[in-house]
């Protein structure tokens, strides 16, 4: 059964798609609340932003949940090494998580605690961001692995490269908040974000090369897959294609164009997220174990793949007709209470 497919390559790409559809939806929403004590109107404009992200915040973390499904059940060598191994990053989020989706719930509800629920939308939108950042910087560096279990320490993931592409991501995270409010939002915080977009652009660019220049650097497999013949040639596309994008998104945004900025934000991390995927193919498990090393048995991936079939066009679904509802501008009295 299914034989004509291979459903390693299948989950792969199931899981991968759940891991950068996660990063679009949800990446947006945290970078809302990453800019939310910042915004310049006020209460008005914090009651504004929350309105674009409250009716579809919750609906976006599906994303999340089919990710670490798809893992947990495709690949579990994978699942049991990398919660071992990021367990306290991981901690971090889910704990910022919680914050930021009580947060949510109680600010609009709240009369003399309103403030506090705030920051808590702040910082659990900040530390959530920072802690997937974390993890991506460490997974990018790889695990000790013997046998099919995890033998590193406590701290393995706290290095500065993790560190680092943690403020990377918050760094894109607030790119992409900033062009959905320009996308969702009017008048005074709308010029607001004209404003502030092309300096994380700016700094997004500086992360993205920092770390197509560090990676290759203690890689050798990465710099071989990159900087060798024919390779190079075919490759190239990735880098030209990412400046192009960069400079569109500051002209757009320089134009005071609403969509265009969002939708090239959105391009320039699936830019990113390929090229990223080109450096690590086909690796569950860095630097040594592949997605076929780490995969299920043939029988659990029969039974988990038919009923993916039916899940992923259904969430895709309802997540398209979610945002068709809720399109259009939110003005300051409207929304979601």
């Amino acid at each position: 059964m299914l034989d004509w497919i291979d459903l390693t390559l299948a989950f792969a790409f199931i899981g991968g798609l759940a891991i950068f559809m996660y990063v679009l939806m949800d990446g947006f929403d945290l970078g809302v609340g990453i800019l939310f004590p910042f915004l310049p109107g006020g209460e008005d404009d914090r009651d504004i932003a929350m309105n674009t992200v409250a009716p579809i915040w919750d609906g976006n973390e599906t994303w999340l949940i089919l990710g670490g499904a798809a893992l947990f059940a495709g690949f579990p060598l994978a699942y049991s090494v990398i919660l071992p191994a990021l367990y306290l990053p991981l901690l971090l989020m889910l704990i910022a998580l919680i914050f930021r989706g009580v947060a949510f719930e109680f600010r609009f509800k709240a009369v003399t605690s309103r403030g506090a629920w705030g920051y808590s939308f702040f910082f659990g939108s900040l530390f959530a961001t920072f802690a997937q950042g974390v993890i991506l910087g460490a997974f990018i560096q790889g695990f000790e692995v013997e046998g099919r279990d995890f033998v590193g320490g406590l701290l393995d993931w706290l290095t500065p490269f993790s560190l680092m592409t943690g403020v990377a991501l918050v760094c894109g995270y607030a790119l992409l908040g900033c062009t959905w409010l320009i996308l969702k939002t009017e008048d005074g915080l709308r010029d607001w974000c004209y404003r502030l977009a092309p300096k994380l652009l700016l700094g997004v660019l500086i992360f993205i090369g920092l770390v197509s220049l560090i990676t290759p650097l203690w890689n050798e497999a990465v710099r071989d897959r990159w900087f060798t013949f024919p390779n190079l040639l075919y490759l190239a596309p990735v880098p030209v294609l990412t400046l192009l994008v960069a400079a569109m998104l500051l002209t757009t945004v320089r134009q005071r164009r609403d969509g265009p900025p969002f939708v090239l934000t959105m391009l320039l991390f699936l830019l990113a997220y390929g090229g990223l995927a080109i450096s690590l193919w086909p690796l569950a498990i860095p630097p040594d174990i592949t997605i076929w090393d780490a995969a299920s048995p043939p029988e659990s991936q029969v039974f988990l793949f038919v009923g993916l079939v039916f899940l992923v066009p259904t969430i895709l679904a309802y997540t398209a007709y979610t945002y068709w509802v809720f399109r259009g501008k939110i003005r300051a009295g409207e929304g979601y209470h």
